[in-house]
Order: structure tokens, then C-alpha cells, then sequence
């Protein structure tokens, strides 16, 4: 995933994050790692938006940009309007609320009229829905609190940054519910949300930008971010009787062809001493016996003559 902030000084920032494994298995501490930054604005930026490929940025210069996050490339500018509402629709789009200032009217879809108020302690500089009825606000002020949209009340508070929230950002793994939180302080911040939002969350990790921070949005890549699980390990193909039953008669009919296969000469393997054939020392001797005895026999004739 990457988390993506704009700031006073023109810049969108990125930065990659990725859990990192305890001891014991648990993906409780998350690593951010500078990812990019696109210079795109003469202005101030006022706003971020993300889909599943683009992010969109707007500006006190009065243009959006769009920018490609797979290619990394910026597709142009766009002319928007002044003083835009903050609207934000419920996961389910069965209600959405509308601030003005520090107040947020509930509006129900089904009947288009304001089912209730929510009043902030200061202006409000963000609204992110939790669930269908829980929602996440932040102010000028240090703190984030959760409302329940239902009975209007306030669920809890804590204390996310040392300066006032500018944007936030939620979204679920299969691990953990997560807000994201930038600051005027320069923090990202990332959060363990509690099943039980009347509990404090967790830290998940923070990453220090350097720079007065506007607003944030979280670009979740859906090839990378789910799980892929390893390859199974291939196992041998089961083997039918009949495969078996032909293995062995192949198996035995080499063997008999073997024990039909004329044996090697054992006299090649032997000693000379052990073979009855005479070897080529032995017949040199016989033929000098029998040049010593053609010899002898011819002396015998010619002294008989």
C-alpha cells in the first residue's frame, strides 16, 4: 500500500508500507519507505483523493491533477470550483454527512433530509467513516474523536498528534481495521483501530515528512497488498493396481532377458594360470621344442648317409 500526503510547500509525498513479522507471527509493526514525490502545484495542496490506479490532488491554485500510480506519471491538470463542501458517504451509502465549519448535519439517503447534528469542539478539517454508523473526526486540534452517527454522542477520544489534524484516511486488512492521520506536525500516523471503539487504538508506525502536511489519501494495490499464498508442494500421483501389476511383470521379464544375455568370457577375467588355453608365453616355448627336435632328427640322417 502507500500512503500519499500533501502539503503548504506544493509537494505530494509517497511512501510504501509494509508489515513487518514479530517473533511471534503477528503483523503488529508496519515499515514506511520514502516511495516518491511529484511537484505538480504552484500552491498549497487542499486535498487528496485515491481509486484503485489514480490520485487526485487539489490545490489553493485552483487546478487537480491526476496522477498515475502505476506508470508514475502525472496526466495533466484540471480546473475545479471554490469553497467545496466536506461530504463524505457511509461504507454501505445509506446515510452521508455534510460539515460546515464545526458542525455535521447526518443525512439519511432514503428520506434526503438531516436526521441529526454532530457538534466538534473546533473546525473540522476531516470525517471518515469507521463503520455505517461510527465516524472518525478530526479538528484543529490535536485530538481525533469517534461519534456515533446513530445516537450523536461521542464514543471516545485520544490524542493522535502534537499539532492539529488535517486529514484522515481508514481502511481494513484482513489483519486489522487501520485510520491514517496527517498532521500540521509532519506526521503520518498509522492506527490499530479496537473492535470496541470506545478503546483507545494502537500505533502502528509513524514516518516523520519534514513539512506542514494538509492533507493525506492511501493508494491500496490491490495485486500486492492481499495475501498470495505459497505454491503447494506437488505430490507424487497415486499409482492403480493395474499400474502396479504392469510394473512388476515389465520389472521381472527384464530380469529374464538379463539371465539370457551370454555371460562375459570368464578366461578374459582370469589370471594366465588359471586358463587351460595356452597363453602366447607358452607357445613360444613349444615352438622352440619343436625346432630343437627337427633340428636333432636331421643330424641323424646325415650321419647315417
Amino acid at each position: 500500500m502507500e500512503l500519499v500526503a500533501g502539503c503548504y510547500e506544493q509537494v505530494l509525498f509517497g511512501f510504501a508500507v509494509h508489515p513487518e513479522p514479530e517473533a511471534d507471527g503477528h503483523h503488529e509493526k508496519w515499515a514506511p519507505v520514502a516511495d516518491f514525490t511529484h511537484h505538480a502545484h504552484t500552491a498549497s495542496l487542499s486535498a487528496v483523493a485515491v481509486n484503485s490506479r489514480f490520485v487526485v490532488t487539489g490545490s489553493k491554485d485552483e487546478t487537480i491533477h491526476i496522477y498515475d500510480m502505476k506508470k508514475k506519471v502525472d496526466h495533466g491538470a484540471l480546473m475545479h470550483h471554490n469553497d467545496a463542501h466536506i461530504v463524505e458517504w457511509s461504507p454501505k451509502g445509506e446515510k452521508y454527512v455534510v460539515v460546515i465549519l464545526n458542525r455535521i448535519d447526518v443525512y439519511q439517503l432514503d428520506t434526503a433530509s438531516v436526521s441529526g447534528t454532530i457538534t466538534n469542539e473546533r473546525r473540522v478539517s476531516s470525517v471518515t467513516f469507521l463503520s455505517e454508523s461510527v465516524l472518525a473526526v478530526a479538528g484543529d486540534e490535536e485530538v481525533v474523536r469517534f461519534f456515533d452517527c446513530d445516537l450523536l454522542t461521542c464514543l471516545s477520544e485520544f490524542k493522535a498528534h502534537e499539532n492539529r489534524v488535517k486529514d484522515m484516511f481508514s481502511f481494513e486488512t484482513p489483519e486489522h481495521h487501520v485510520l491514517v492521520t496527517a498532521s500540521s506536525d509532519g506526521f503520518i500516523k498509522m492506527w490499530k483501530l479496537k473492535q470496541d471503539k470506545k478503546l483507545f487504538p494502537s500505533l502502528l508506525c509513524e514516518v516523520n515528512t519534514n513539512a506542514r502536511l494538509t492533507c493525506l489519501g492511501v493508494w491500496l494495490d490491490r495485486g500486492t497488498d492481499t495475501k498470495e499464498s505459497p505454491p503447494a508442494a506437488a505430490e507424487p500421483a497415486p499409482v492403480s493396481k493395474e499400474q502396479s501389476r504392469s510394473n512388476k511383470e515389465e520389472s521381472g521379464h527384464a530380469i529374464q532377458e538379463e539371465e539370457r544375455q551370454p555371460k562375459p568370457d570368464a578366461e578374459k577375467c582370469s589370471l594366465p594360470g588359471d586358463s587351460n588355453k595356452p597363453t602366447k608365453g607358452n607357445s613360444l616355448v613349444s615352438a622352440k621344442k619343436r625346432k630343437t627336435v627337427e633340428m636333432s632328427e636331421k643330424k641323424r640322417k646325415k650321419k647315417k648317409i
